[in-house]
C-alpha cells in the first residue's frame, strides 16, 4: 500500500497529513521535527501491522512542511523556536479534526500515539477528544495540564523516561501521582532512560527498552482498537 497525502480541512484552513495503511486509524502526533522520515518510518511500520496511520502537519499554522532531524544543532535551534511557537490548544484542535477525517473514512476505531510534542498532544488528545485509545512517549509539560487529567474517559498510555532531561523528576512525580487514580491510564517509567529512547537512530536510543516500550504500544492498540 503507497502512502498518501491528505487534506485535511478546519474552519482555520486546510493542511496536509501523511498515510499509509488500511485498518483502524491511528493518528501518529509529532515531535519538534515536523513530519520527518522517524514519522513516516513510524506510520510504515503501523500499516505493516494492519493499521491506518495518519501523520498531520501540526506546524503548519507556522510553517507547512517542516522536515527537521536531530542531526545538526541548527536543525535543533529550528526545532525549539518552533516549539516555542506552537500553540497546543490549536494543535489539539487540528488533532480532532484528523479523528473525523479518520472517521470519514470509514474507521470504526481511531487511535493515537505521540512523542515528545507528541507525547503531551497525545495526553490532550485523551482528556478533549473521543479517540478511543493514545499513547504518549516521553512527553513534554504534562504536568503544566495534570488538571485536565479528570476528564480521560477512554485509555492512556503513558511511557516515562525516569532521567528525561525535559521531564525533571519533581515533573514526573506530579504527573504520576496525578494520574494514578485515574484507572483508564496505564503508565511505564523507565527508569534509566533519557528524552527520546525510542527514536531510532537519536542519541539517546535504546534498543532493548525502545522495544519494550513499542510491544506495549502494540499490545494496548490491539487491545482497544482491534
Amino acid at each position: 500500500m503507497s502512502a498518501e497525502t491528505l487534506t485535511i480541512k478546519t474552519a482555520d484552513g486546510s493542511f496536509s497529513a501523511y498515510a499509509r495503511g488500511r485498518g483502524p486509524a491511528i493518528i501518529v502526533i509529532q515531535e519538534i521535527f515536523g513530519i520527518n522520515q522517524v514519522m513516516r518510518d513510524i506510520c510504515d511500520d503501523l500499516a505493516a501491522s494492519g493499521y491506518r496511520a495518519i501523520c498531520p502537519d501540526l506546524f503548519w499554522r507556522i510553517e507547512p512542511g517542516i522536515e527537521l532531524t536531530d542531526k545538526t544543532d541548527a536543525e535543533w535551534k529550528q526545532a525549539f523556536d518552533l516549539f516555542g511557537k506552537f500553540d497546543p490548544d490549536k494543535g489539539i484542535e487540528d488533532i480532532a479534526a484528523t479523528i473525523a477525517h479518520a472517521h470519514g473514512e470509514g474507521a470504526a476505531k481511531v487511535g493515537a500515539v505521540g512523542y515528545c510534542l507528541g507525547g503531551l498532544l497525545a495526553y490532550l488528545t485523551a482528556c478533549r477528544t473521543d479517540c478511543d485509545a493514545s499513547v504518549g512517549y516521553y512527553g513534554v509539560g504534562i504536568q503544566d495540564r495534570i488538571g485536565e487529567g479528570g476528564k480521560i474517559t477512554k485509555p492512556l498510555l503513558l511511557h516515562i523516561a525516569g532521567k528525561d532531561q525535559f521531564v525533571p523528576p519533581e515533573a514526573q512525580k506530579m504527573i504520576l501521582d496525578g494520574l494514578k487514580a485515574n484507572p483508564k491510564v496505564e503508565m511505564h517509567l523507565y527508569p534509566e532512560r533519557d528524552h527520546a529512547f525510542a527514536r531510532v537512530g537519536g542519541a539517546h536510543f535504546h534498543r532493548e527498552d525502545a522495544e519494550m516500550a513499542n510491544n506495549r504500544t502494540m499490545a494496548f492498540l490491539e487491545k482497544h482498537l482491534g
